[in-house]
C-alpha cells in the first residue's frame, strides 16, 4: 500500500503559522521575565508568651497525710445473764443517750432471786444478833465466875460465825441486784444503734454472751494517720530549735477534707502521738479528735489530712500550670537575655490555691512564661508580653496536695 502526504494549499500554511506566532511570542516573554526574579525566604515573626514575675508571699508551710476515721467509742452489747428476750425499747440506726434502756431480758426470775437473797440476808441478821446477845450474856457470866470458859468461847464462835453468814448474805443480795440489773440492757454512752441481732422471744446469754446490738459514737470522732520517719525528724528538730514540748503539740489544729469537699472545714487538734515509729512501715502513728456535728464524718471514711507547721517568710510561686515535667525532674520556662527561652528545673513544695511554691531554682526577678507555652521553645526567640499578676496569686488558699 502506497501512503501519500497530505498536500495543504500554501495559503493554508501560511495562516497558521500566523496565528502560532502570536502565542509563541508571548510564552518566550514570560520565560524571560521569570528568570530576571529571585524567590527569597521571609522568615515568621517570633511567638508570643506572656510572662510573670514568680509571687512573693508568706506562706504556711503543711504536713499533708492521708487517713482514715474511726469512732471513739464502740462496742457491743451483750446479754449477761440468761433469758427470753421480753421487750426491744428502740429502733435500728436510733441514737440513744447513755443510760436508755435498749433491751429487756426477762427480769422476774431475777428478782425473784432478789426477794430470796434479801430474806436469807434477814435470817442472818436475826440468827446473828441472837448470837451476839448470847455471847454477851456468857461474857458477863464469865466475869462473874457463872460460866466457864469454854462456854464464853463457844459463844464467841457463834458471833463470829453469825458475822460472816450475814455477810456472806449479803453478798448474796448484791449479785442478785448485779443480776436483775444486767436483765435492763443499756446504752453505755450516746451513739448510735446498729440494727438488732435478735428478736422478741429469743432466748440469749445460755452459756455465752450473746451480743444484741452494737453501740457506735460518731461525736466527736478520731481520725488516725501516719507520719514519715522523715517528717518525724524534721518536726523534732523544729521543735527543739523553738522550744516546743509534746504537751503543746497536742495542741496543734488538725485539718481534715473528705474526697467530695473541697479544701479542708473540718477542723481538731491532735490527741495521741506513738511513742515510737513502726519498723515494717517506718511511720509514726497519729491521731487528731473533732468533733463532728451531724455526723458528717464515718467511721471508716478515708480522709485528706492538714497539719500547720509554720510560716515561711516571702516564699515564691507561680502557677502550677506553667510547671513542666521531664526525666530530669521539674522544670519552666523562663524568657532570658535576648528574649531567648531557657528551661530552667526548680524544685517545688505544695499548692497554695492554684500556686505552686518554688522551694529552689528560681529568682524573684525571673521572667517565667505562664500563657503560651506551647509555643515557647527552649533556645528560640519569643515576644513576650507582660501577663500580669498570674493567675490564682489572689486566691485563696484552698486543698493542698502533694
Amino acid at each position: 500500500m502506497i501512503f501519500s502526504r497530505p498536500v495543504f494549499p500554501p495559503n493554508a500554511l501560511t495562516l497558521r503559522g500566523r496565528l502560532l506566532l502570536p502565542a509563541c511570542g508571548a510564552i518566550l516573554a514570560l520565560a524571560a521575565t521569570s528568570c530576571n526574579q529571585q524567590n527569597t525566604y521571609a522568615p515568621p515573626p517570633p511567638a508570643k508568651v506572656g510572662v510573670a514575675a514568680p509571687v512573693q508571699k508568706p506562706v504556711i508551710n503543711y504536713l499533708l497525710a492521708t487517713g482514715n476515721a474511726n469512732a471513739i467509742n464502740s462496742g457491743n452489747l451483750v446479754a449477761r445473764v440468761a433469758g427470753f428476750v421480753s421487750a426491744i425499747n428502740y429502733k435500728d440506726g436510733d441514737f440513744a443517750k447513755t443510760g436508755t434502756s435498749l433491751f429487756t431480758i426477762e427480769p422476774q426470775p431475777y428478782q425473784l432471786a432478789l426477794e430470796s437473797s434479801q430474806a436469807s440476808l434477814a435470817s442472818a441478821d436475826a440468827n446473828y444478833a441472837q448470837q451476839l446477845s448470847n455471847y454477851k450474856r456468857q461474857a458477863t457470866l464469865q466475869t462473874k465466875d457463872f460460866a466457864s470458859q469454854a462456854t464464853l468461847e463457844q459463844a464467841t464462835a457463834s458471833r463470829d460465825a453469825a458475822q460472816a453468814g450475814v455477810n456472806q448474805s449479803k453478798v448474796a443480795v448484791e449479785q442478785a441486784q448485779l443480776n436483775l440489773g444486767y436483765t435492763d440492757v443499756k446504752a453505755p454512752f450516746d451513739g448510735v444503734v446498729t440494727a438488732r441481732q435478735v428478736s422478741l422471744g429469743d432466748f440469749v446469754g445460755n452459756g455465752t454472751a450473746t451480743v444484741l446490738a452494737t453501740i457506735v459514737q460518731l461525736d466527736p470522732i478520731y481520725v488516725d494517720f501516719n507520719v514519715s520517719e522523715t517528717d518525724v525528724l524534721n518536726i523534732r528538730s523544729n521543735m527543739k530549735r523553738n522550744g516546743v514540748t509534746l504537751a503543746d503539740l497536742r495542741k496543734v489544729p488538725v485539718e481534715i477534707g473528705l474526697q467530695n469537699e473541697d479544701g479542708y472545714p473540718h477542723k481538731g487538734t491532735l490527741s495521741y502521738i506513738a511513742p515510737s515509729l513502726t519498723a515494717n512501715t517506718g511511720t509514726l502513728a497519729v491521731r487528731a479528735e473533732l468533733d463532728n456535728p451531724g455526723n458528717a464524718i464515718l467511721p471508716g471514711y478515708f480522709v485528706r489530712v492538714r497539719v500547720p507547721l509554720a510560716s515561711r517568710g516571702d516564699s515564691l510561686l507561680v502557677p502550677d500550670t506553667a510547671i513542666g515535667s521531664d526525666q530530669g525532674g521539674r522544670y519552666v520556662l523562663l524568657v532570658g537575655k535576648d528574649n531567648v527561652v531557657e528551661q530552667r528545673k526548680v524544685e517545688i513544695g505544695q499548692l497554695d490555691g492554684d500556686m505552686r511554691v518554688i522551694t529552689s531554682g528560681l529568682d524573684p526577678t525571673d521572667k517565667v512564661v505562664v500563657d503560651g507555652i506551647l509555643r515557647a521553645v527552649p533556645g528560640q526567640k519569643v515576644d513576650p508580653q507582660d501577663a500580669g499578676k498570674p493567675a490564682g496569686q489572689d486566691a485563696s488558699t484552698k486543698a493542698s496536695q502533694p
